[in-house]
């Protein structure tokens, strides 16, 4: 009865059933303790109720199932300590799952199973920090998942040097040190997440997916690149976050399968090789390393892609026009912090499947395209999009798509998350002319960045129609005229910038803009909350209404000037008198003597009555 919408507690009569040799109830939302009559079913072979909310413990009645060879506990609420005397009696057991549950496993260092698994996982158990030495004894294993199970150790060099031969090995999200030479694994290995170091190992022909994520692996791809692997089925490539050197190597050709290549946050140098745009890649993230040079025209036959991250390197030239044209699929798009310049061309307006656009922090110039209208994913409704692989069959992990976006003023890695963010960037370039109305189309987009640019002109009135905004940044521009009332229709802005620009007039009042602190508003002419300024009756701030000059360093020069002159023509106007002439000066003081003597009778006055 798997993957229906079965709920409640497992029944204390299930061990009734004394010829069950088959229980399977995984995928449901079965919750509350697995009962001890378990143990009473002792024809029972497999045990699998999986991808439920169980909680409690493991019991200890398992060890009882002489003839068990199938468990499976994994994504439940399991808690506690599990003992030798769990699996005294397993003789028979070939798959142990117990996955994603808090169990703690730690027998005593010189046991030996009674059984000889296939298949064993047991991520996200408690079984470090020492490196489990019981694993030595299975001859038949084929399938090993141990991650994030606080294991704090040198890998050891027998648990690659097992007769067995591995289809699936993930120690990812653990402390393990130490090099590897040579990984002996037939489709599936992640290593990420920890502290290995060295050259990257060598690997078995036929591996078809290798993550080897934040760790302190180093030296050059050339090896595994056109040697190790030359005519290997890969699929995905992750080496993100390492110590990798030299330039990617040219030699490429022979991975038609690959559809993921992720080798950003590395120190690689040089330009994209050619022969990379021959691959029939879905992701391709070079992002946070020294690479330099134009683009490679050969990419636009990876048309396939749906992200494209070369960010934060020093790529050169200008946006190519094949990326609109030939990338049609392109979902993510992010060049920022390179050194391209040149005009945005028209052709990448042809991208309608673009949720993310960011060209940040490079010398782009020119006008910002009209047609940037075009941009339907961007406009209309659409479901959530979820960008995560599953690996294969074998595997219960995903791999999710990460970027790293500038949104609402900081800078943050998006990964399970990226399917829910719209934005667009444009910041710090060259960009000039007006922001296009046009944009106020893009309904759906939620952060917008065009700060730090040339552009003049009124802010549209057609923003305040991208009612989802949740990010918006203006500022370091030359924009005047005054915030459009529309703005007041933006309930969901938690991060808004329009600093710097020659805006006036009464800043328009809603739930949102009056919640921003003042420096969000700083160097314009506004007036109205959250500022201290007061508007005028037609609601120009105090400074504009007293000065028709469109110049702030003229006003403020001139109120200044007045201010002083003012000042002195009173002061000296008065004091002088009464300093050079002796008979003013007196009968001032007399004056005051007068007035002083009447103010103590009139509160002696009061004070009697």
């Amino acid at each position: 009865m798997a993957h229906n919408h079965l709920f409640g507690h497992l029944i204390d009569q299930l061990g009734h059933f004394k010829n069950l040799a088959h229980l399977s109830l995984a995928g449901n939302n079965i919750s509350g303790p697995i009962p001890l009559s378990i143990g009473e079913l002792s024809s029972l072979k497999l045990f699998n109720v999986s991808e439920n909310q169980l909680n409690g413990t493991f019991p200890l009645c398992f060890g009882q199932l002489k003839s068990l060879e199938t468990l499976d506990l994994g994504c439940n609420q399991l808690e506690g300590v599990v003992s030798e005397t769990h699996f005294s009696n397993l003789t028979r057991l070939t798959t142990l799952a117990a996955s994603q549950n808090r169990l703690r496993f730690e027998p005593n260092s010189s046991w030996i199973p009674p059984f000889q698994c296939r298949i064993i996982r047991l991520g996200q158990w408690h079984l470090g920090p020492k490196f489990p030495r019981w694993l030595k004894f299975q001859k038949n294993l084929s399938v090993l998942d141990i991650s994030d199970a606080g294991i704090s150790d040198i890998l050891p060099t027998w648990l690659l040097n097992l007769s067995t031969q591995f289809e699936y090995v993930n120690l990812s999200c653990n402390q393990l040190t130490g090099g590897i030479s040579y990984l002996n694994v037939t489709e599936i290995v992640d290593l990420s997440s920890n502290r290995f170091t060295g050259p990257l190992p060598r690997v078995f022909p036929a591996l078809q997916i290798l993550i080897l994520s934040n760790n302190s692996f180093s030296g050059r791809l050339v090896e595994l690149v056109c040697y190790s692997l030359r005519k290997g089925p890969m699929r995905i490539l992750a080496i993100e976050t390492n110590l990798l050197s030299g330039e990617i190597p040219d030699c490429w050709d022979h991975w038609r399968g690959l559809g993921y290549l992720n080798l950003e946050n590395n120190k690689l140098t040089g330009k994209i090789p050619p022969s990379l745009g021959h691959l029939n890649l879905l992701v391709l993230n070079l992002r946070s390393n020294g690479m330099s040079g134009e683009l490679p025209s050969t990419l636009q036959h990876s048309t396939r892609l749906i992200m494209l991250d070369l960010s934060d390197n020093h790529f050169s030239g200008s946006v190519p026009t094949w990326i609109g044209d030939k990338l049609s699929k392109l979902e993510i798009l992010s060049l920022r912090s390179n050194n391209f310049d040149g005009h945005l061309p028209q052709k990448i307006c042809q991208l309608q499947s673009l949720r993310i656009l960011d060209l940040g922090h490079n010398n782009i110039s020119g006008a910002i395209p009209k047609c940037f209208s075009n941009f339907s994913a961007m406009a209309n409704k659409s479901n959530q999009h979820c960008y995560m692989f599953q690996w294969s069959s074998i595997s219960t992990n995903f791999l999710y798509l990460s970027a790293l976006l500038v949104l609402k003023g900081r800078e943050d890695e998006y990964g399970a998350t990226l399917g829910l963010v719209t934005s667009m960037c444009l910041s710090t370039n060259r960009l000039i002319g007006e922001i296009p109305k046009e944009l106020g189309s893009l309904v759906e987009l939620r952060s917008l960045n065009l700060s730090g640019n040339l552009l003049i002109g009124n802010i549209p009135d057609e923003i305040g129609n991208m009612k989802l905004m949740e990010s918006l940044d203006l500022s370091r521009n030359q924009l005047n005229g005054e915030i459009p009332p529309s703005f007041s229709k933006l309930n969901f802005l938690n991060h808004f910038n329009v600093s710097y620009n020659n805006l006036i007039g009464q800043i328009p009042t809603s739930t949102q803009l009056q919640s921003f602190e003042s420096l969000s508003y700083v160097g314009n002419h506004l007036c109205g909350p959250p500022l201290t300024k007061n508007c005028t009756s037609k609601g120009f701030s105090t400074d504009v209404a007293n000065n028709g000059s469109n110049s702030e360093g003229s006003k403020v020069n001139w109120l200044y000037v007045s201010i002083v002159l003012g000042f002195v023509m009173g002061f000296w106007g008065v004091v002088a008198p009464l300093f050079f002439i002796r008979s003013w000066r007196h009968a001032y003081y007399r004056k005051l003597d007068n007035v002083y003597g009447k103010l103590c009778v009139l509160g002696y006055y009061w004070y009697i009555v």
